[in-house]
């Protein structure tokens, strides 16, 4: 900056070029022609001064080389002329004869002196060639000149050349005319031949000066040349014609020399500037409608640009032409008076016609003016009425940035009038954080070049009247070497797109960051920390239970929950971290690392405030009146080097993951273990989508034993899965994986058609043992399953409908009570039994016994462990076999493993058992047996009593997989520790007894599963 000004006091200069192109190329290569050129046109002048050596050599290149100078420029302009395709070509054209014109009037001149040695008749045919010389220079001049593109134009043009040569011919005729056609003896040819080359020769050089003022922008540099060789040509003819030559001349002297090098310049001339053309191309004229006076013109237009280049002498010049003109034809008058000469008739009839030429020239230039004047002003009040009514601010700013002129628009926008404005620097009035920024963008814009960059544009802050910053755009024009400034108030839009910005970026709802800006900000956090740095953390956030509220007291109260939670989860964290929500009740923070602690340290910082923000988000919320409680899993992970951003989030979502598998409201650290079981679980997941299709499912069946009897009163289906590489996958490890999804649906429905079809198979070989089938209730009333397909597959299959006992698997909230007891309504008319699993495992079960229409009911596998141990596990238990007794319901205990435990279950009540106690899971084959070879024998132990149930089959319900371990020997296949009766001996309770064995809990090893063999 110079001073307080915003812009520099002048703008620095285009650097100029440099490096090997400069020297060479096109400038090059019209350097060494001109030097060519003025080496030939300086030996021909030696050689003209030294009288080449011999008269008759003087003789022949004065004539033959002036001929054969003339006939090359006539060649070059011909040859110009047909290869470049250009409104200039008839003037080259035209210079092309004017030379051949010239090249045979010497060559004819030379047949005389040299050839026939003779001296040159006067008049001859040489003389008739030299007077067809001056024509078509004069028309090819016309061409070249500026047209006018107005009548006014063509007439001033030739007042302009008629002024020109009527005071040529006034002060020619003055000196020397006069006395040339006075001549005695002189016939009258011999005296028009004498006056027609001056005459010519002033009306060639009345052209010349005329469109001297007048050339065309195009071909420039052609055209001065062409100007200076016609010039030359023309001051050697005069000079040839005056009193002082004309009759001492002889061919081959100096003379010669200016026609031979004005010869050569005509044939240089069309060439001059080619290669700076066909780079960058001609500027070519303005159309005629873009030069009528009063005609506006854009910024950087050809006219524009040429008329900024034309020097102010030039211009000054030509308006005194024609004054010029009329001061010599006043001298040539005044040397006749001088000289007590009386004024000859030609003089003083040229000089009036000279006179009346600049009269009305004049005249005509008035009326110009006058047109113009008016037209300016209707421009300047149009211009001044857009300025002054335009809602734009338009500021002009000198070099120095000092405003000169603010438009009144100034007072609406700034809220300041503008001579209060005006006078001031510009830097004073723009933000102090954004005057650099604006400074630098003014100097790099005034140093660019004006054919590229005509404009910029600005936007800063500038100070309103009101003493408020406003956001003003401006687009910055030049303006005699300051800049024009037309500004904008975009302060509205500004705070719009700010607005957008935060929109785009923030949770409408909580107003905290979203899942874009968060990650953005671990991102920055991660690229800005030190690959030592490990301190970063990311904490993901789960608010349980948050449903429940939603499903109870209605989605507006869960949405003003949400925000109570936001503002706990935002005052927990510090200034420099970030909270954000990523969507329903998942929120998120990022808290930055502290490099003076160590990684222990800081882990455990960390563990202690996830915990803090765990306790405080789990505490009441008071909405509507009422307190609502939600919990919170969180989960933590710590950036790691090399880590990005997604690779975080996905660790801390996670450990998420994992405090609520693990029982919710708990806090969780990320462990590498928790994306390998991920990645376990994907590869199972992906394994199991073609195990159906590929044949790797079996259906094994656990005995459900009636305890009053010892007979099998029904078997449970289950599915277990032998992979293609001979893994043996028990239901607790591929369930996971097919939990929720078409693949847990299509799993059930295979396990449900399997068991109906083996157990259609078994009761017409006579085994009729009930099979029961675990299904969950929303797989039950699946809209995407056939409607009826439990009655259809009985029907295919042929199956009774009592040899088939439906286990509800669980008793989801979300499904439709209402629904399921109408579904199962209809199927226990048709006689299958419904079994209600897990009962005693929760307030859901208990509801679901109150409301479904059950026969069965299976006892949690709680109820059962501990029974012989615990007396008050052994009340609960006997309370709740009482009140399935009361409601008439058979009852089956499951993971009945060890005899004692089925002595204190039928002491209680219960009706069956399945467990190990009597057999594990048996594949068809050893169920068979089982079915056919006899009955469990029961340990010793008080009786009590079966409850009379429903005049139906007996129960059945199907194993969760929780039996202990996988299958004990079947009657009759050898075993020594079966509970079967075996020829009516004792069972094995009794030899255990006598032989000792202790009746606690004993250990079920992990390979009594009766095996599967691979498909």
């Amino acid at each position: 900056m110079s001073g307080p000004g915003v812009m520099p006091a002048a703008p620095p200069a285009p650097p100029a070029a440099t490096g090997p192109e400069s020297a060479r190329g096109p400038a090059g290569s019209g350097v060494l022609g001109q030097l060519l050129l003025a080496l030939v046109c300086g030996g021909y002048a030696v050689g003209a001064v030294l009288g080449w050596g011999s008269p008759r050599l003087s003789m022949a290149m004065g004539d033959f080389g002036l001929s054969v100078a003339a006939g090359v420029a006539a060649v070059s302009c011909f040859l110009y002329a047909r290869t470049r395709d250009s409104r200039f070509r008839p003037a080259w054209i035209l210079f092309g004869i004017s030379s051949a014109m010239a090249s045979l009037g010497n060559a004819a001149w030379g047949w005389y002196e040299v050839i026939l040695d003779t001296e040159v008749p006067n008049p001859s045919i040489a003389d008739l060639f030299f007077l067809c010389f001056a024509p078509p220079a004069v028309v090819g001049l016309l061409v070249l000149a500026k047209r006018p593109v107005t009548r006014a134009g063509w007439v001033c043009l030739a007042l302009d050349s008629w002024l020109i040569g009527g005071s040529l011919l006034t002060l020619a005729w003055s000196l020397a005319l006069a006395h040339t056609a006075d001549i005695e003896g002189g016939s009258v040819s011999y005296a028009a031949l004498n006056l027609a080359y001056p005459l010519l020769d002033i009306a060639l050089v009345s052209m010349i000066l005329a469109l001297h003022f007048r050339r065309s922008s195009a071909g420039r540099s052609a055209l001065n040349t062409a100007i200076g060789a016609l010039a030359l040509t023309v001051l050697c003819d005069a000079l040839f014609t005056s009193p002082l030559l004309h009759n001492s001349y002889r061919s081959g002297q100096i003379l010669d020399a200016g026609w031979f090098a004005g010869s050569l310049l005509l044939a240089y001339a069309p060439w001059v500037g080619r290669h700076r053309e066909s780079e960058r191309g001609a500027v070519e004229e303005p159309p005629a409608q873009d030069a009528r006076p009063g005609a506006v013109l854009p910024a950087g237009h050809p006219a524009i640009a040429a008329h900024d280049r034309t020097s102010p002498i030039s211009g000054s010049l030509a308006a005194l032409t024609p004054y010029l003109a009329a001061a010599v034809c006043t001298l040539g008058i005044l040397y006749n008076v001088v000289n007590g000469r009386s004024v000859d008739r030609v003089v003083l009839v040229t000089a009036c016609t000279v006179v009346l030429a600049l009269v009305v020239r004049q005249g005509i230039m008035l009326i110009d003016n006058i047109t113009l004047t008016r037209e300016l002003a209707h421009q300047e009040n149009h211009f001044r009425s857009l300025v002054q009514g335009s809602s734009d601010v338009i500021m002009i700013a000198d070099p120095s940035g000092t405003l000169r002129y603010v438009s009144p628009a100034a007072s609406g926008v700034y809220g300041r009038d503008a001579s209060e404005l005006e006078d001031t620097e510009l830097s004073a009035h723009i933000h102090p954080g954004d005057l650099g920024r604006v400074v630098h963008e003014v100097r790099r814009f005034l140093a660019a070049d004006p054919a590229l960059e005509p404009t910029t544009r600005i936007e800063c802050r500038f100070q309103s009247g009101r003493g408020t910053w406003l956001n003003v755009e401006s687009t910055v024009n030049r303006h005699q070497g300051g800049l024009i400034f037309n500004s904008r108030d975009v302060t509205e839009r500004v705070r719009l797109q700010a607005q957008l910005q935060h929109s785009a970026e923030h949770d409408p709802l909580t107003d905290l960051p979203n899942r874009a800006l968060f990650t953005r900000r671990v991102s920055q956090a991660l690229s800005g920390r030190r690959s030592s740095d490990r301190g970063a953390a990311v904490l993901f956030i789960d608010l349980d239970g948050f449903k429940a509220v939603n499903d109870t007291i209605g989605h507006q109260a869960g949405d003003e929950l949400l925000v109570h939670a936001a503002r706990r989860l935002d005052e927990a964290v510090r200034a420099g971290d970030t909270a954000a929500r990523l969507g329903g009740d998942e929120f998120a923070a990022l808290i930055l690392g502290d490099t003076g602690e160590d990684r222990a340290a800081r882990e455990g910082h960390i563990q202690e405030l996830a915990d803090r923000l765990r306790k405080r988000l789990s505490e009441p919320y008071a909405i509507d009146g009422n307190d609502v409680r939600v919990a919170a899993s969180i989960g933590v992970a710590f950036a790691e080097p090399g880590q990005n951003a997604g690779e975080l989030l996905r660790n801390a979502d996670l450990a998420m993951y994992r405090a609520k598998a693990a029982g919710k409201d708990r806090v969780v650290l990320y462990a590498p273990q928790m994306q390998a079981d991920v990645v376990r679980k994907a590869e199972l997941a992906s394994r199991l989508r073609s195990a159906l299709n590929a044949g790797e499912f079996a259906l094994l069946h656990q005995p459900v034993v009636d305890l009053t009897t010892g007979k099998v009163a029904a078997v449970a289906a289950q599915a277990r899965w032998r992979s293609g590489q001979g893994i043996l996958f028990t239901p607790a490890e591929f369930l996971r994986v097919a939990d929720n999804g078409d693949r847990a649906a299509e799993l059930g429905r295979w396990t449900l058609e399997q068991a109906i079809a083996q157990a259609a198979e078994r009761h017409r070989s006579g085994h009729a043992a009930p099979v029961v089938v675990r299904l969950g209730a929303r797989r039950l009333l699946d809209r995407a399953a056939p409607p009826y397909a439990v009655e259809a597959l009985l029907t295919r299959y042929g199956l009774p409908s009592g040899g088939l006992v439906l286990e509800l698997a669980d008793s989801d909230s979300s499904v439709p009570q209402d629904a399921l007891e109408q579904r199962l309504t209809v199927l226990r008319r048709l006689g299958v039994r419904i079994a209600l699993d897990g009962f005693g495992g929760g307030h859901a079960a208990a509801d679901a016994l109150r409301r479904l229409p059950v026969d069965i009911l299976k006892l949690d596998r709680s109820l059962v462990e501990g029974v012989v141990e615990s007396a008050r596990q052994h009340k609960i238990t006997a309370g709740v076999l009482r009140i399935a007794a009361d409601l008439g319901l058979q009852t089956v205990a499951e993971g009945v493993d060890r005899p004692e435990q089925v002595v204190a279950l039928r002491t209680m009540g219960c009706t069956h058992a399945q467990g190990m106690a009597f057999a594990g899971h048996l594949d068809e084959y050893r169920l068979r047996r089982t079915l056919t070879h006899g009955n469990y024998a029961l340990p010793a132990g008080p009786v009590v009593p079966a409850p009379q149930g429903p005049p139906h089959a007996a129960f059945v319900p199907a194993a969760t997989g929780g039996s202990g371990g996988p299958g004990s020997e079947p009657p009759g296949a050898g075993g020594g520790a079966s509970l079967v009766t075996r020829r009516g001996a004792p069972a094995v309770v009794a030899q255990a007894a006598a032989a000792g064995m202790p009746r606690g809990p004993r250990s079920v090893g992990p390979h009594h599963e009766t095996p599967v063999p691979p498909t």
